[in-house]
């Protein structure tokens, strides 16, 4: 699996169920180029990286990360240029960089809540020698909404109401009529898969005052706009009627 062309200018290497590998993306500035989330691993970048030389594109300038869960940040540390995270992102970041890892600090962690067995067992899966494990924080930390301009292109990081995580930042390209939203679509995973109503319709609402046509998420293919609203209003009614 290689990396896409999406429009002139944004690019995207597909999410990978095996190890659950999110969706990276790229856009490509006449001065900067920028990633999506720092990947789950330094194996993770190094096959970003790779797909962008087999397409002469440079490695980026800077990588903004969409919240803090292991599968989107801990590759942190193998990119290169700087990351990006919003005040809660790095905090949490901050947490993690403290652990432990090993077969026994994991479980721990498991019966504290810390964590998750869904990301335990994929960081396993991930990860050959758990000693390998490096968690850093953002070179570049933001409160609520940060714009970037890459030249020809501008970027909008805006940490936004969702229902996955506190920290759900989104990036949204005007320019190229697109959004990466990462998970914030999705359930809270660490809060017993719990999906908050009003922080769905939140999230709806964000993106339906948005012009894209095109939203990126963290785990499936990408979406079209009339495609994600419906989704996450469809959620909020299955909520709000009790079929969940």
């Amino acid at each position: 699996m290689s990396l896409i062309k999406a429009t002139e200018r944004v690019y995207f290497l597909p999410n990978e169920q095996e190890t659950d590998r999110p969706l990276l993306g790229y856009i490509k500035g006449d001065k900067f180029s920028l990633m999506i989330d720092g990947g789950n691993s330094k194996s993770h970048i190094e096959k970003f990286n790779q797909s962008l030389k087999e397409l002469n594109l440079k490695i980026p300038d800077y990588a903004a990360i969409t919240h803090f869960h292991w599968d989107h940040t801990y590759g942190m540390h193998a990119i290169k240029g700087q990351t990006i995270g919003c005040k809660i992102t790095n905090k949490k970041l901050k947490i993690m960089a403290n652990w432990k890892w090993s077969d026994d600090a994991m479980k721990k962690r498991l019966l504290t809540g810390e964590d998750i067995e869904f990301a335990d067992t994929n960081i396993r899966k991930e990860y050959k020698s758990l000693q390998s494990i490096k968690v850093v924080t953002a070179d570049i930390v933001f409160n609520n909404e940060l714009e970037l301009d890459l030249g020809g292109v501008n970027i909008i990081l805006r940490n936004v109401i969702a229902p996955h995580s506190e920290d759900s930042v989104i990036a949204y390209v005007p320019e190229e009529k697109v959004v990466f939203i990462g998970d914030a679509y999705s359930k809270d995973y660490y809060d017993n898969c719990k999906y908050d109503p009003m922080k769905i319709k939140s999230l709806a609402t964000t993106l339906e005052n948005l012009d894209f046509n095109t939203c990126f998420v963290g785990h499936s293919n990408p979406l079209k706009k009339e495609e994600i609203i419906k989704f996450l209003n469809s959620q909020y009614e299955q909520i709000t009627k009790g079929d969940y």
